[in-house]
């Protein structure tokens, strides 16, 4: 007879991929570069230069191609240097776009605080400084805010309210669900355990019953009446 296999590995896989399905838990927000012009060079001492884009406590993004002025650069998002930073949430971190310095110190174009709600509809933010640089960049997964000054307050309106409240009663549904799954597997494997446990101890015993007859096989002995 077959063993089955325990199901709670599968009950975990389970949950997991219900985990990732629920829309809003968690979702991965990622910026890239779409296009770029820087108008002035910092450092002209130096033959090729070298700009490069980072955010605070994060590594330097450089951009090989951009090296002459006046130029528009485009990409299509898919470069072995992207994505430029990723963002989570509604909370903003501070970037910039440097030029790599020869002598001293790095030169800023901009310094900048990147939120997601600077992305409108579309999801394209466009970064402008006079005489430095002129940036356009896209949001992978980020949610599609309407544009609104940055001293405005925004107010909930009451479908995102409805939304956020389906979406938290559908998590509060699967993690019952995957709790249940997960105590009922276990049950399943104890009791299996117990079960194996009992064949193997009636399998001992009968073992141990047919070696203690074996002797009185050999000498001949009749069973006495």
């Amino acid at each position: 007879m077959p063993i089955r296999k325990p199901m709670i590995w599968r009950n975990l896989l389970f949950c997991y991929i219900i985990h990732m399905w629920i829309p809003g838990l968690v979702r991965g927000q990622f910026i890239t570069l779409n296009s770029i012009e820087i108008f002035t060079k910092h450092d002209w001492f130096k033959l090729k230069h070298t700009v490069y884009f980072q955010c605070n406590g994060e590594n330097k993004t450089v951009l090989p191609d951009v090296t002459k002025t006046g130029v528009l650069y485009t990409f299509r998002g898919q470069e072995s240097w992207q994505p430029m930073t990723g963002i989570g949430g509604e909370k903003c971190k501070r970037c910039g776009i440097y030029e790599q310095g020869s002598l001293v110190s790095d030169k800023e174009f901009d310094v900048w605080e990147v939120c997601p709600t600077d992305f409108s509809a579309s999801q394209v933010y466009m970064h402008f400084k006079e005489k430095e640089i002129n940036a356009t960049f896209v949001c992978h997964g980020c949610a599609k805010f309407h544009s609104v000054s940055s001293k405005a307050v925004a107010a909930s309106s009451p479908q995102e309210e409805g939304y956020n409240g389906l979406t938290f009663m559908i998590a509060i549904i699967a993690g019952v669900l995957c709790t249940t799954l997960v105590v009922v597997g276990g049950v399943f494997m104890f009791k299996h355990t117990q079960r194996m446990k009992k064949q193997r101890d009636q399998a001992r015993f009968m073992q141990l019953f047919e070696e203690s007859d074996e002797p009185e096989d050999e000498l001949g002995l009749d069973p006495v009446i």
